[in-house]
């Protein structure tokens, strides 16, 4: 969650001279709806929950209306919250500048986002070093995780998934595709044979998902591809599959771009059980109108692109 510049008052009773938002309010606001939830908010600014909680009243007080509604466990801004979104922006942009000194518009800020293993570790990982050589006060937190994109507000600025996302008050963005196909370790081969068609895969055990604990429904493949081969080793991270085939435990259905870094692992069958999914950007209109969000956006696009021949397996 990306940190508030500038104090916040803790005293929520306190009286104002003149009516209307503060600009106190407006901090809280920002803090809230980068959060998604009151708690999280109060333990950003260091202030408690019913603080925010009066808070946002006085400013919804001040405005003449709701900026927040429910949503299932967190909190989305109404029509009018986005005005005052985009006034606390403002405020916490001339905040930023006055503390530092600075007023030539330097990037700063925390941003948090949710990939998949492979992609946090050889997609996110590289881009958000990129951003921060560029811009060293922003601080990138990467959660690994393989699931849908979220519903409601997660604390979540950015999310990679796996499949094109059905999503409201969200902008979803086609990153790029990357290709899946299967690998045996060299040792296994020479022990258990190299299968020559799908019907040999029968004979084989598979390295996969956890089919029961699989989120996404764009990598539930192996049924369609292998429906006649036996679980060995599962996993919910995509880092166990490639080590476990590395180390014989079966066929693994992979990513090429983490198997093919591996000398050890030979890619079988591969004109006939292969297929390409796409990774997928979800993010708000409100997150990308802060530059550092914008910033691990345009880097994460960028090594995307860069690492188009090994997400596809082309090298």
């Amino acid at each position: 969650m990306a940190k508030t510049a500038g104090p916040v008052c803790k005293n929520a009773d306190m009286a104002r001279d003149q009516p209307g938002p503060s600009a106190d309010d407006l901090l809280v606001l920002l803090a809230v709806e980068r959060s998604g939830r009151f708690s999280s908010a109060a333990n950003e600014l260091g202030v408690n929950h019913t603080t925010i909680s009066r808070r946002i009243a006085t400013l919804e007080a001040g405005l003449g209306g709701r900026v927040l509604i429910r949503a299932g466990g967190g909190w989305e801004l109404t029509e009018l919250g986005r005005g005052a979104l985009r006034a606390a922006e403002g405020v916490e942009a001339a905040m930023r500048s006055l503390e530092s000194g600075d007023e030539s518009g330097h990037i700063e800020g925390v941003v948090r986002l949710s990939a998949t293993d492979g992609f946090s570790a050889y997609i996110a990982a590289p881009a958000a070093a990129r951003v921060q050589r560029q811009h060293p006060k922003v601080a990138v937190e990467i959660v690994a995780v393989t699931r849908r994109a979220s519903q409601q507000r997660s604390g979540l600025d950015i999310e990679i998934v796996v499949g094109e996302p059905q999503l409201h008050r969200a902008q979803a963005i086609r990153l790029g595709d990357y290709r899946l196909g299967l690998y045996a370790s060299r040792d296994y081969l020479v022990d258990h044979g190299t299968p020559g068609t799908v019907d040999d895969l029968a004979d084989h055990p598979l390295v996969y998902f956890i089919d029961s604990m699989l989120q996404v429904d764009d990598l539930d493949l192996a049924p369609n591809f292998t429906p006649t081969m036996r679980e060995s080793v599962s996993s919910t991270n995509v880092f166990v599959h490639v080590e476990a085939t590395r180390a014989s435990a079966g066929i693994g259905l992979l990513p090429c771009f983490m198997a093919d870094r591996h000398g050890d692992l030979v890619r079988i069958l591969d004109d006939t059980v292969a297929t390409r999914l796409s990774y997928w950007l979800v993010t708000r209109q409100e997150s990308l109108r802060r530059p550092e969000v914008s910033a691990v956006v345009d880097a994460i696009r960028a090594v995307v692109i860069e690492q188009r021949a090994e997400l596809l397996g082309e090298n």
